[in-house]
C-alpha cells in the first residue's frame, strides 16, 4: 500500500494535538487531549512531562484509529518552546517540569543577561530564555541539578518515549538559549555557567533528520506501524512559519493566540532587540521573531471582566462576537483612545517587565465598545511597531502576512489589522498551522517531498485575505506616532509603579 500520510503533533502549553496530513496540506484526522498546568507561586508555571506523554499517546490514538496504519510514512512533533524538564537516568522526573511563561528568574535574568549572551544566543534577556531558569535551579534548587541526567526539551522527551534513545533537534534546543546561533552547536560556556554539561543534553541533529524509529511496543499501543520513522521536529514557532509557508524573505506568519508571535525568514544571522533570532525551521536559516506578551489572553482579561454575562449563546465565544458586534459601531480609532496592551509587561522591542497596560485619552463619551475596539487597535499597533523596527534591524519590507490563531477566526480583529499594517493579511486555510508545520517536516524528512520548502508549497494555502480600507488606514496613521510615543514617556513611572508596589507589599 502506499504510503501518503504523516503524522504532525503539537504538544502546546494546554494540550497534545495530532493531525493525519495529505501530502497537499488536508486534515484526514484528528485528535487531542488537554492536560494541567499548575502555578506553585506567583509567576510560576509548572507541568508533569508525564502528562505530555499521556496526552500525546491519546491524541495520536484518537486521530489514527479510522486511518490506515501502513499508509502513515512518518511522524515528527513541534512544542512549546523553553519549556524543560530535569530528568534522572532512567527518565523521569526530578521536579514538575519549568514552563516558557514562567517568571521566577528576573534576577538571574538582571544578573546575568547582557549584550555578549544576546549576541551569542539570538536573545535578548528576558524570563522566558530558559538558560535563566537552569541558573535559577543553581540556586535555589541545587539538588534538583545534582539529581539529573538528562535536560531535556518538550520533543526529547517525547521522541525517547517513542524510540527509546535520546535525540531532539537544534531547533528545539535552540529556545532554551545554550546554542551558539552562528555554529547552531552548544555552547561550553553557557553550560558551564549553569553547572551542565553538554553529556546532560540530548544528539542534537538538524531539523527534518531521522531521529529513530516506533518501538514495536508503542507501536503497538498506538495502532501504528513498528519502526515508523520519527523525524525531528523544531519549536512551535517556526513550525507554524513553515506551516504558513514563510519560506523567503519578505514574507511572515503572525499566530494571534495567547501572545502575538510574528516571524519572518532569513539566510543570515541577524541579532537585535528589534526581535529574538530562532533557528529556523529549514535547517541553516534563521526566523527572526517579535513576541507580543498579550493577545488572546488580553481579550479573555477584558471579556471576563467587563462583558455581560447574560449572552449566553457560545459561552466565552459568544460573549466575545457580542463585544464585538458592540465595537464595530465605535469609528476607527475609538474616537481618541489608545491602548497600551502590556498587562503582563512588553517584549519586544522593549523587553521591560516593569512595563503595565494603559489607557489614554479616556472622554466621558467612551463606552465599554470603545474600551473593547482599543485594546484590539492596540495589539494591532504594537504589531505594527514591532514589524516597523523588526524590518529596519532586517533591512527588508516584509509584504507578505499570513496569520493564525484563535485571534485569526475573528474578522473584527483581522480586519482591523490590515487597516493598521496597511497590508494585505491572509489566513491560513488550516487551523493547526503549527501541527501543519510539523506534518510538512515529516513529508520532506522520508522523501514524501523533495525539501521542506517544496513541502511548504505544496502543502499551505490561505483561506481569505483581508485588505486594508483607506479611511480607516489614514485614521490609524495619524494616532499611530501619538502611539509609539507612550512607552517611552511612560517608561520611568513604569519603573516608579513597580517600586511602589513593592514597598505596599513589604
Amino acid at each position: 500500500m502506499k504510503q501518503d500520510l504523516v503524522i504532525g503533533i503539537d504538544c502546546s502549553t494546554t494540550a497534545a494535538k495530532a493531525v493525519v496530513w495529505t501530502l497537499r496540506g488536508k486534515a484526514m484526522a484528528e485528535g487531542r487531549a488537554n492536560y494541567a498546568l499548575a502555578n506553585p507561586h506567583p509567576g510560576w508555571g509548572e507541568q508533569n512531562p508525564n502528562d505530555w506523554w499521556k496526552a500525546t499517546v491519546k491524541a495520536i490514538k484518537d486521530a489514527c484509529k479510522n486511518v490506515d496504519a501502513k499508509r502513515i510514512a512518518a511522524l515528527c512533533i513541534t512544542h512549546q518552546r523553553e519549556t524543560f524538564a530535569c530528568l534522572d537516568a532512567a527518565g523521569e522526573p526530578v521536579r514538575p517540569a519549568i514552563l516558557w511563561l514562567d517568571t521566577r528568574a528576573k534576577e538571574e535574568v538582571a544578573e546575568f543577561g547582557n549584550d555578549s549572551v544576546h549576541q551569542l544566543t539570538g536573545k535578548p534577556p528576558n524570563t522566558a530564555t530558559s538558560w535563566y531558569k537552569i541558573l535559577w535551579l543553581k540556586k535555589h534548587e541545587p539538588q534538583t541539578l545534582k539529581n539529573t541526567r538528562w535536560v531535556v526539551d518538550v520533543q526529547a522527551y517525547l521522541v525517547q518515549r517513542l524510540t527509546g534513545q535520546w535525540h531532539t533537534s537544534y531547533g528545539s534546543i535552540d529556545p532554551m538559549g545554550l546554542l551558539n546561533l552562528k555554529t547552531f552547536q552548544l555552547d561550553d560556556d553557557l553550560l558551564k555557567q549553569t553547572g551542565l554539561e553538554a553529556g546532560h543534553i540530548p544528539d542534537i541533529q538538524e531539523p527534518g533528520a531521522k531521529l529513530g524509529a516506533l518501538r514495536a511496543d508503542v507501536a503497538k499501543s498506538l495502532g501504528l506501524m513498528s519502526g515508523l520513522p520519527i523525524i525531528a521536529g523544531t519549536g512551535d514557532g517556526q513550525s507554524a512559519g513553515l506551516g504558513a509557508n514563510v519560506t523567503s524573505a519578505g514574507s511572515a506568519y503572525l499566530n494571534l493566540g495567547t501572545g502575538i508571535v510574528s516571524g519572518t525568514f532569513s539566510n543570515d544571522y541577524v541579532c537585535s532587540r528589534a526581535f529574538r533570532t530562532m533557528t529556523g525551521a529549514m535547517p541553516g536559516t534563521y526566523t527572526p521573531e517579535t513576541f507580543i506578551g498579550g493577545g488572546t489572553f488580553n481579550v479573555s482579561w477584558f471579556i471576563d471582566r467587563f462583558s455581560e454575562a447574560a449572552d449566553k449563546p457560545g459561552g466565552g465565544f459568544g460573549r466575545v462576537r457580542a463585544m464585538e458586534r458592540a465595537a464595530t459601531q465605535v469609528p476607527a480609532g475609538s474616537e481618541g483612545l489608545l491602548h497600551l496592551p502590556y498587562l503582563s509587561g512588553a517584549l519586544a522591542p522593549y523587553w521591560d517587565a516593569d512595563a503595565r497596560g494603559v489607557y489614554f485619552g479616556l472622554q466621558p463619551k467612551h463606552s465599554k465598545a470603545h474600551l473593547y475596539r482599543a485594546l484590539i487597535e492596540g495589539l494591532c499597533m504594537e504589531q505594527r511597531l514591532a514589524t516597523t523596527k523588526s524590518q529596519d534591524a532586517l533591512g527588508i519590507k516584509i509584504q507578505h502576512v499570513r496569520i493564525m490563531g484563535g485571534g485569526a477566526r475573528s474578522a473584527f480583529w483581522a480586519q482591523i489589522l490590515a487597516d493598521v499594517m496597511q497590508r494585505n493579511i491572509e489566513v491560513s486555510r488550516e487551523a493547526e498551522t503549527t501541527c501543519l508545520g510539523a506534518g510538512m517536516m515529516a513529508a520532506a524528512g522520508v522523501g514524501l517531498h523533495r525539501d521542506m520548502a517544496t513541502a511548504a508549497l505544496e502543502m499551505s494555502g490561505a483561506a481569505k485575505t483581508y485588505q486594508p480600507q483607506a479611511a480607516a488606514s489614514q485614521t490609524y496613521d495619524r494616532f499611530y506616532d501619538i502611539y509609539c510615543n507612550l512607552y517611552p514617556q511612560l517608561k520611568r513611572s513604569f519603573v516608579q509603579m513597580q517600586s511602589a508596589l513593592r514597598q505596599t507589599d513589604t
